[in-house]
């Protein structure tokens, strides 16, 4: 909108002193947002990112000290949070940090070995995952509770997923040289999300669709326990629910089974779900449920021992490996011929385990009123990763049943991490022997334990009462897992919610506003039935972030369709003042393409046939820019573009105090 000319600006003045001075505040205000600077573009916005990751107090930080010292440590206290809160640790914090980790480290020994058991791998790969994992994310993690090491979920995925590439039982060493392989990649796509902030590829697996995976991911890990349970030596490789059960009833018909192995898992999982519920019905004794699974294993073993009812049928792990975790680098397979299904694989099981990592540490992080960097976070969870794939660990991410413990028994840092690492590191060098008479039943009873946390009831039931369209997602992934494979649950999962962002891109909302009595606010008429119309302008609301070649068409038929039928209504209630003007309110609208830009042309073309003028209020900074750089707003008119609706409305009923434009 240009200035006012000398002659119309003094008549005015005298007639309408108080319309002139708004008149010109609006001009002034209308050039603020015509003249407003170009946007970062996207390499910009992406080395911003970047720098945010590794500078803690961001740009500003990194331009002021200018020594090589001060960026150098600058540097280091992003990529390693220890740096900066270890300066003030105290005494009274590592007291709690000790407890904490030796409460961890007693659920942690027998879960990982029975998630080895579940990933295919033999049980010191468990262990070990335990020790060189969590001891990285303690120096590059942020959260202070999130317990990391093997979990049954991913533990579950990586088994079904490798097992399709190669045979765990016939080539066992070919199997575990894939899944160091896996386990790297996971690393690689876990870093590269944090670096370059890709954290959102991560939320397509929402909420829902997490609920209803997890929840069907436990009920297949728990039939698969039946093997363990019952004692069968041949087992299905597939994990859909059909094939497990199958496989079990053929078993038990055709195979000769032992009931001592289900006698002895039933009675320890039963001491086991009775502790847990003693722990959830008294705080105080969060340890027993803790404690519970190391003292299965150890009574266990003693009563197979003593009783050497390996004799007579019951299944014991035998020979676990002892000592520290070997180097496996020499075992990566980065120029196979599996290196695709590797990296497919790796980067399903990497957004597996950032889902839930990140998922479980908010949740604690907001409970202790601390914010968590979910960049930051993929990119310690990558690190990991990539140093686990090097020394003989698989895929590790936080666990929410671990987690639950090192918050109950008082964590305050990361250090319970380093406790709880070193205490296994003991285990595996002084304990491992003990352990060769331990019963596979008892492993398969600790996972079943754990199971009931997964299954998240009423979750899905909340997701029913607020959201179908994300419960379709979570029914999805529930099934999907269930009775074909966590790939196609996940895929399901995905697809739904794809859709759901796709028919809510494809049908924008698009809203006729009014003004709220004694207010210069403007609502939707429809939400706010107090709100009035004002006589001959029609002001549109466009509710959609991105208006683009998805929407653009079903955007600019939509509002030709409001412009329409408000000519009609004001024809059949014989109202004096047709539409004039109609005023675009772009507030919403972050980001528009070409597609956009066509559809707001050919709005503005057939206004015009109509001898209705076209107005925008509040365009956000990408689009201005865009709506210059296509020269739009040299059809339309700078002069129509406002920066709030208020604006525009006053500028269209005082066209004369305007500058003579009608708007």
């Amino acid at each position: 909108m240009g200035s006012l000319p000398t002659e119309v600006l003094s008549v005015e003045l005298q007639q309408h002193p108080h319309h002139v001075e708004d008149t010109t505040g609006r001009v002034e205000r209308a050039q603020w947002l015509l003249n407003s600077p170009e946007p970062p573009g996207l390499w910009q916005q992406l080395l911003r990112g970047i720098k945010s990751n590794v500078f803690p107090q961001g740009n500003n930080y990194s331009s002021k000290q200018k020594t090589p010292a001060s960026r150098v440590f600058s540097f280091l206290r992003g990529l390693f949070p220890i740096l900066s809160w270890g300066r003030n640790y105290k005494a009274s914090k590592f007291k709690n940090d000790v407890m904490a980790g030796l409460t961890l480290a007693s659920l942690s020994v027998p879960q990982s070995i029975g998630y080895a058991n579940l990933a295919k791998l033999d049980p010191q790969y468990g262990l070990y995952t335990s020790i060189v994992p969590p001891l990285v994310y303690s120096l590059m993690g942020s959260s202070r509770e999130l317990a990391i090491g093997p979990v049954a979920v991913v533990s579950m995925l990586l088994a079904s997923l490798v097992q399709k590439i190669e045979d765990p039982v016939a080539n066992p060493v070919a199997y575990r040289k894939l899944i160091f392989t896996v386990t790297f990649f996971a690393g690689i796509f876990q870093a590269a999300f944090g670096i370059f902030r890709l954290g959102f590829l991560v939320d397509f697996l929402s909420h829902a669709a997490i609920v209803g995976f997890m929840a069907g991911a436990a009920i297949v890990i728990g039939l698969q326990q039946l093997k363990g349970l019952l004692g069968i030596n041949h087992f299905t490789t597939n994990t859909d629910v059909v094939s497990v059960l199958e496989s079990v009833f053929n078993s038990i018909v055709h195979e000769p089974w032992y009931p001592l192995n289900i006698v002895l898992g039933c009675a320890f999982l039963i001491f086991l779900l009775l502790t847990r519920f003693i722990g959830k019905r008294n705080k105080k004794l969060f340890w027993l449920p803790a404690i519970a699974p190391l003292i299965s294993v150890l009574l266990s073993t003693l009563i197979v021992f003593l009783t050497k009812a390996d004799k007579h049928g019951v299944k014991i792990v035998k020979h676990i490996k002892g000592g520290l975790n070997p180097s496996s680098a020499h075992q990566l397979q980065l120029g196979g011929p599996h290196v695709g299904q590797a990296a497919k694989a790796g980067l399903i099981s990497a957004v597996i385990a950032l889902a839930e990592a990140i998922a479980v540490g908010r949740s604690f992080a907001s409970i202790k009123g601390y914010h968590l960097d979910g960049n930051k976070e993929m990119i310690a969870m990558g690190c990991m990763n990539i140093a686990g794939s090097l020394t003989s660990c698989y895929v590790s991410t936080g666990s929410f049943s671990r987690t639950a413990v090192n918050f109950s028994a008082g964590c305050e840092t990361v250090v319970s991490n380093i406790v709880m690492a070193l205490t296994v590191i003991l285990s595996v060098e002084l304990l491992t022997r003990l352990l060769y008479f331990t019963p596979i039943a008892i492993l398969a009873s600790i996972i079943l334990s754990a199971l009931p946390g997964l299954i998240d009831i009423t979750g899905a039931y909340h997701i029913w009462k607020v959201d179908k369209l994300d419960f379709l997602a979570c029914i999805g992934a529930f099934f999907g897992v269930l009775f074909a494979s966590a790939e196609i649950g996940l895929l399901a999962a995905v697809s739904i919610s794809f859709a759901k962002i796709l028919v809510n891109s494809l049908r924008p909302g698009i809203e006729v506003l009014g003004r709220l009595p004694r207010t210069d606010i403007f609502c939707n008429i429809n939400q706010y039935p107090m709100a009035t119309k004002t006589p001959s302008i029609l002001i549109i609301g466009i509710n959609s972030s991105l208006l683009c070649f998805a929407n653009a068409n079903s955007v600019r038929e939509r509002v030709m369709r409001s412009v329409t039928k408000e000519e009609n209504e004001t024809e059949d209630q014989k109202e004096k003042g047709r539409i004039q003007h109609v005023i675009l309110d772009m507030s919403n609208v972050i980001n528009v393409d070409t597609s956009g830009i066509l559809a707001l042309e050919e709005i503005h073309k057939k206004l015009f046939s109509y001898g209705i003028e076209l107005a925008m209020a509040n365009p956000r900074w990408q689009v201005i820019h865009r709506l210059k750089v296509a020269k739009l707003l040299d059809i339309i008119g700078g002069e129509r573009v406002f920066l709030t609706v208020g604006e525009a409305v006053d500028a269209c009923l005082n066209p004369k105090v305007a500058g003579g434009s009608r708007c």
